[in-house]
This record gives structure tokens, C-alpha cells and sequence, in this order.
């Protein structure tokens, strides 16, 4: 099972572990695996403490960090304007319809000495290169960065570092593009996904990548959460497997309960792609929210980071009502995950579902070895 990544990271086993829990980085990287914290979700502030706790909970182990620098969104021609200045682009009609959806569903306003999201996070490039400064104050061996190439000044330092750099496509044109720019590991994330993700299946794109960007290493994203489909990407060509979605139901992970139970319960239909959240195509759970915006009644979404902005608030306010255990909020729940949701079906810990991953791989691969033998 060790491929060319695992010796160039120092795994045990080519899983990589996408999560914004620290708990289950941490966890995942013992377990033989790479963590990779989600940095979009802090502040700068926030992350810092984040990698802290890793750094003295990881036993050593190797882990990595995934942050966004979009290539393309509103303001950055301008230098990237100011959360004040891009507040003034948010429509009143889109402000208006979402205090409408949540007194339609109950949902309280904040209380005033409750802090507002900063409304931003990481969705544009200068926020996105705050979160890697504090990430190479760390010792991580991997920075991951979605939504384009990561700019050529960020490798270069990363490369200096002694830290590889992984970039997650769509499409193969996409990928020629991440190895010209120079990243070290093509992360091929199909339509299955959770998140932001394209519109080409996991099965058709990963051999197409692995093509386009030999010897490069790539790792299989989308519909990927047991040994056998573990199995089947590495038969494709992958090096590895890039996970997200079946993290989510581990005991380490700090979502509601209310959330974890919408997610044991619901099927692989239940998913859809919609630009509610940040304004590009990302795979979530159907909800009242994703509805809304779906609905004959919605605005429209607002390109990138204006829709993400125009939501901050709606978002916390929801959260906050799960939280205080609102069936309503949970109705509007914001979840992101792929179609492999329909396969999580049991909480378990962190190392249990390594474990699993690394048998169904092993049986998989002795029951073709097996079937190879039969047909000679």
C-alpha cells in the first residue's frame, strides 16, 4: 500500500484527511494517515491556536494545512477591497431575503454583545495569505490550496520551507495548469465530492489527470469513504486518496449531534451542488436554505465573496440556533458533504475508520488478485 507519496510525507498509509476539526487531524496523522486542517473557517487569530494545539498533539507526526486563494473573484482587480467596501456590493434584496427565510423559520436574531463573523475569512487572496503566514510559523509538510494555482511567490516559499504544496482541480486543464505553476501533488476532485467541486466524475477524472500531469503524483478526491473505492482509485492511478466527507461521523469530529444524525440518515441523493454558500458550486446537504435559494422567490446567488458575505450573518445566527437545539435551525442546517453521505451509516472513532479503509483496501486488492488467477 505505500506508494511514492507516503515515502515522500513519511506515511504509513497514502490517506490524507481534509477536516476543519483539529481533532481529527491530529487523530488521522496518528493513525498513520495526513491530517490537513481546513484553514478557511479562522481567522488568523483562531488558526494560530489551532496549530498550536496540533503541533503538541500530532506525536510528531506529519500534517498539513488547506487554505483558499481564489483565482478569480470580486475586488481583487482593485487590490482586494475591504469587507466594508465589498458590504456596500451585497443588494438590499439579498439582505432582505434572508432576514425574510429566518423569521420564516424562527430563527433569533444575534444577541448585540455576540461578535459578527469578520465576513471574509480566507475568500480572498489577502486573507488567504494571512492564513499562510500563520501556517508557516508551523511545522507543517503540506500547504493545499483550492479554487486556481496557488501564486508562484507562495510555492517558492513553501519550496524553501521544506513544505510541498498540493492544489485540488476539477478538470484536466485545470491540473496542466497547477503543474505549470509548480505545485508538487494534484489533488483530482471529482463531481461526488463535498464542498466546492466540478462538474467531471470521479472516475473519469482521475485517470484523465494522472495522464495529464505524469510523473506527478495525484491523489483521488470525491465518493471515496471505504477500502474498495480506496482500491478503485489507486487502480485509476492514483498515489493516494484525499477524504472530507466520512470524517464527519467520527467521534473526534465537533459537529451537533442534530447535524450528525441529518447526515446517518440521509441517502446519496440527498445532496446538492449549489452556489448558496460562497457563491461557486459547492456539494452540501438539502436543506431549507439550499431550497430557498433555489426557489422562484431567491435574488440569485452573488459571485465570490459577496454571497459568502451577504450569508455571514444568517450562518452564525443558524449555527447558534442548532446549538441552542432549535429543530428549526437544523432544518436550515449549512452541510457541507459529498454523495458518499449515503454510506455513513455509524459513528466511529478516527482510527477505526483508517483501520477499515486499509482492510477494504487489502481485501479488494486480494479478491482481484484472487479473480486474476480464476481467469487464467
Amino acid at each position: 500500500m505505500r506508494t511514492p507519496v507516503c515515502e515522500s510525507f513519511g506515511l504509513e498509509y497514502p490517506i490524507f484527511a481534509l477536516s476543519h476539526c483539529r481533532d481529527v487531524v491530529a487523530a488521522v496523522s496518528r493513525a498513520g494517515g495526513m491530517g490537513v486542517l481546513g484553514a478557511i473557517v479562522f481567522t488568523p487569530e483562531e488558526l494560530e491556536r489551532e496549530l498550536q494545539w496540533i503541533d503538541k498533539n500530532v506525536d510528531g507526526k506529519p500534517y498539513g494545512v488547506d487554505v483558499v486563494i481564489p483565482a478569480a473573484y470580486v475586488g481583487k482587480a482593485q487590490g482586494d477591497l475591504g469587507k466594508l467596501d465589498l458590504e456596500k456590493l451585497v443588494p438590499e434584496e439579498h439582505t432582505r431575503f434572508l432576514e425574510q427565510l429566518l423569521d420564516r423559520y424562527d430563527v433569533p436574531p444575534l444577541p448585540e454583545d455576540v461578535p459578527r463573523f469578520e465576513g471574509l475569512l480566507g475568500w480572498t487572496a489577502s486573507k488567504g495569505r494571512a492564513l499562510v503566514d500563520v501556517a508557516m510559523g508551523h511545522p507543517i509538510k503540506l500547504l493545499a490550496n483550492a479554487l486556481g494555482p496557488p501564486p508562484v511567490d507562495v510555492i517558492e516559499r513553501a519550496h524553501a520551507a521544506g513544505v510541498q504544496v498540493a492544489a485540488l482541480v476539477g478538470r484536466g486543464d485545470q491540473a496542466l495548469a497547477q503543474r505549470d505553476s509548480g505545485v508538487d501533488v494534484i489533488v483530482a476532485a471529482g463531481y461526488e465530492a463535498g464542498g466546492h467541486t466540478g462538474e467531471v466524475s470521479t472516475m473519469v477524472l482521475v485517470p484523465e489527470v494522472v495522464d495529464a500531469v505524469a510523473p506527478l503524483p495525484v491523489l483521488a478526491a470525491g465518493g471515496i469513504g471505504s477500502g474498495r473505492q480506496m482500491a478503485a482509485a489507486m487502480t485509476l492511478g492514483a498515489q493516494g486518496v484525499w477524504m472530507g466527507s466520512i470524517w464527519l461521523t467520527t467521534h473526534e469530529n465537533d459537529w451537533e449531534q442534530v447535524i450528525v444524525e441529518r447526515m446517518l440518515s440521509a441517502t446519496s441523493s440527498d445532496t446538492v451542488r449549489s452556489r448558496c454558500v460562497t457563491g461557486k458550486p459547492a456539494r452540501m446537504l438539502r436543506s431549507g436554505y439550499t431550497e430557498a435559494w433555489d426557489s422562484a422567490e431567491s435574488p440569485g446567488t452573488l459571485p465570490m465573496p459577496l454571497q459568502f458575505l451577504a450569508g455571514a450573518e444568517a450562518e452564525q445566527r443558524i449555527r447558534r440556533a442548532i446549538q441552542a437545539g432549535s429543530s428549526s435551525g437544523a432544518e436550515l442546517s449549512i452541510t457541507p458533504v459529498g454523495q458518499i453521505v449515503g454510506s455513513m451509516k455509524q459513528v466511529r472513532p478516527v482510527r477505526q475508520v483508517v483501520s477499515d479503509l486499509v482492510d477494504g483496501y487489502l481485501d479488494a486488492m486480494e479478491r482481484m488478485a484472487r479473480l486474476m488467477e480464476e481467469t487464467e
